[in-house]
């Protein structure tokens, strides 16, 4: 039996702030004054919000619905379920022209019995927001629209939206489908960090599928030349209004717009501009730690190694005002003791980052690796040693 010389350990308990839903801290200057039911501005990296109204109102999300058939999709591919050259037979539920519930919406014009890539099927939906290139799709993905639709719900709650239930697989109106402003900035963030091969779709200007006129991107903000527009979606229906989330990059700063409700087509662009502009104009994103570069090495105790690296798993970003990014200051607190076995990502502190000697931001200081426990022998020195550290210290 092996012999524990561990003494216990208080943990320190506090508060992290999150950045899923983080707000920012500082004062702002005036929010402009958007016409659409409800809006959000996001930083894409830090994931603080910097204005909304209305945000948490649940509203039909239209076509937007398609981020979320985009994001089951790319996680299929980038798992290796299913691949671009797939070939999928188009079913009778999937004709364009057969159908009666796709009458007079956005399709990509499959034909019953034909067979088309994922690759096209994909672009179809992203591009040309085609209604049947979702229902082909979520048949070759999960077997049936209604698995299919299991997974975007699944997904939703992994990724945290709380506001949010999905009922067909492309957007259509329908009982019990419903989203947030907040909420699609949010599975836009996730649809850009964790499938950038699926979002670079996202910023092409058409697509064509038959030999006939291309069709093209609805989002009219990737042809504006005065922001660097790379994507998301739009959405129509009577029920929701017009609705666009956007996203735009501005030197290491990224913000997304979620603009739901707004009264007309070129409207809907108009006000996410408003909100982009205005973002990039008042505020930037910091850098202070990078992605698994240490901000400290401990000590620790009973381990097969000496130290343990800490920092921040992913890096650490924070939304700062313009100009102010290399003014960001960063201290940190650690456990006095820590102990192994310790994974990767355990919490052993907490980091504060500062700006004017204010803090604007927490996050946890954690391990940034493994470390396993020693043998029976080192555990013995370790204790002897940990007990004069005790004593002197």
């Amino acid at each position: 039996m092996k012999i524990k010389f561990k003494s216990s350990l208080a943990i320190f308990a506090f508060t992290i702030c999150s950045s899923a839903s983080a707000e920012i801290t500082f004062s702002t200057p005036a929010i402009p004054q958007l016409d659409a039911a409800a809006y959000i501005l996001i930083d894409a990296k830090s994931g603080e919000i910097l204005a909304q109204s209305n945000a948490e109102q649940q509203r039909d999300p239209a076509s937007l619905t398609k981020m979320m058939t985009s994001y089951v999709v790319g996680q299929a591919l980038q798992s290796g379920r299913i691949k671009n050259d797939d070939l999928v037979t188009v079913s009778k539920d999937a004709w364009a022209t057969g159908n009666p519930v796709l009458k007079g919406s956005s399709l990509m014009f499959l034909e019953v019995g034909k067979t088309v890539s994922v690759a096209n099927l994909n672009k179809g939906i992203i591009i040309q927001s085609g209604n049947d290139a979702c229902i082909a799709m979520a048949e070759h993905v999960a077997g049936s629209q209604g698995a299919f639709v299991n997974l975007m719900n699944d997904y939703a709650k992994k990724i945290g939206l709380q506001h949010t239930h999905f009922e067909t697989v492309h957007g259509l109106d329908a009982p019990g489908q419903y989203t947030t402003a907040k909420d699609m900035a949010f599975l836009g963030q996730a649809l850009i960090r964790d499938l950038p091969t699926e979002y670079a779709i996202y910023k092409e200007k058409e697509f064509t599928y038959t030999l006939a006129k291309p069709q093209l991107n609805r989002n009219g903000l990737l042809w504006d030349t005065t922001l660097n527009v790379d994507g998301i979606k739009t959405g129509h229906t009577n029920a929701a209004g017009y609705n666009l989330v956007a996203s735009a990059v501005d030197g290491n700063t990224r913000l997304i717009s979620a603009v739901l409700g707004g009264r007309t087509f070129k409207g809907r662009e108009e006000e996410s501009k408003k909100l982009l502009v205005w973002g990039f104009r008042f505020f930037e994103t910091a850098n202070p730690i990078k992605a698994g570069i240490p901000l400290v090495n401990k000590s620790i105790w009973y381990g097969d190694a000496n130290k343990v690296p800490l920092g921040v798993i992913n890096g650490a970003y924070l939304t700062v005002p313009k100009g102010r990014a290399a003014d960001v200051q960063v201290q940190y607190t650690a456990n006095d003791y820590i102990y192994a076995p310790i994974t990767k990502g355990t919490t052993v502190g907490k980091i504060q980052f500062l700006l004017d000697d204010k803090v604007i931001n927490e996050q946890s200081l954690v391990a940034l690796q493994d470390v396993e426990e020693t043998g029976f022998l080192g555990s013995i020195w370790d204790w002897i040693c940990l007990q004069f550290h005790k004593l002197f210290s």
